[in-house]
């Protein structure tokens, strides 16, 4: 990481509160997100080029294809998991790390699963780096979830399949939620709430657009 200029940190602390504004503003209730958001320096997780436009309340492009959120749609989807410390989280695509990162600083033990192995070993060093240290990060397809892990108080996915995979939805508790994105190429916030062993129950909130679910899910769809 450069060496920053005199003052610099203190425009994005700045940047950082005016965007915790916007999103009060916008209808985000939970103080506790909003803290977190607050807390998190979302520039670190944005190439070089674009530390600028990172306290925009807009997606910007991580590479390969993938993108960093919108801070809002973060803050929504980490509102509804309505999660509380202790928790365990399971994040289903790392990207650069961010909203794995604004659930440690809710108090939360997140596992993070990467299908790009690049972004994976990126993200996981910035954590690190970060001092985010309650977020295991691995490579692999979140298909399958991290069964070993589970269960999990809250499931989280930051990629879109065409529906929920069965076993995303068998690793979440029993009282815990599965957020998601669901759909094609237009997607709507999913809320699976678990209400017994055998039941779930499902919502929709705002429509989204998220890059898709890569891996065992794409060749699902196509037979």
């Amino acid at each position: 990481m450069r060496v920053r200029a005199e003052g610099e940190e203190d425009a994005f602390a700045k940047a950082r509160a005016q965007l915790v504004q916007i999103l009060r503003e916008e209808g985000i209730k939970d103080e506790r997100v909003l803290k977190a958001i607050g807390l998190v320096p979302r520039h670190l997780f944005v190439p070089p080029e674009l530390e600028g436009l990172a306290y925009a309340n807009r997606p910007l492009p991580i590479g390969h294809g993938q993108t960093i959120s919108q801070p809002f749609v973060v803050a929504k989807m980490t509102e509804l998991l309505e999660i509380h410390p202790p928790c365990r989280v399971l994040e289903i695509g790392t990207g650069s790390g961010y909203q794995a990162a604004v659930l440690d600083a809710m108090g939360c033990e997140v596992f993070s699963i990467e299908i790009i192995e690049s972004l994976a070993e990126q993200a996981k060093e910035r954590l690190e780096k970060l001092n985010f240290k309650r977020v295991k990060v691995k490579t692999g397809d979140g298909y399958a979830g991290w069964p070993e892990a589970a269960p999990f108080d809250g499931v989280i996915l930051t990629a879109a399949p065409p529906r929920i995979p069965e076993l995303l939805k068998n690793q979440i508790r029993v009282g815990g939620r599965l957020v998601a994105p669901v759909g094609v190429e237009w997607q709507s916030l999913v809320v699976l709430h678990r209400v017994s062993a055998d039941r779930w129950v499902e919502t929709k909130d705002i429509p989204v657009r998220f890059v898709p679910m890569r891996g065992h899910v794409e060749r699902e769809v196509s037979h």
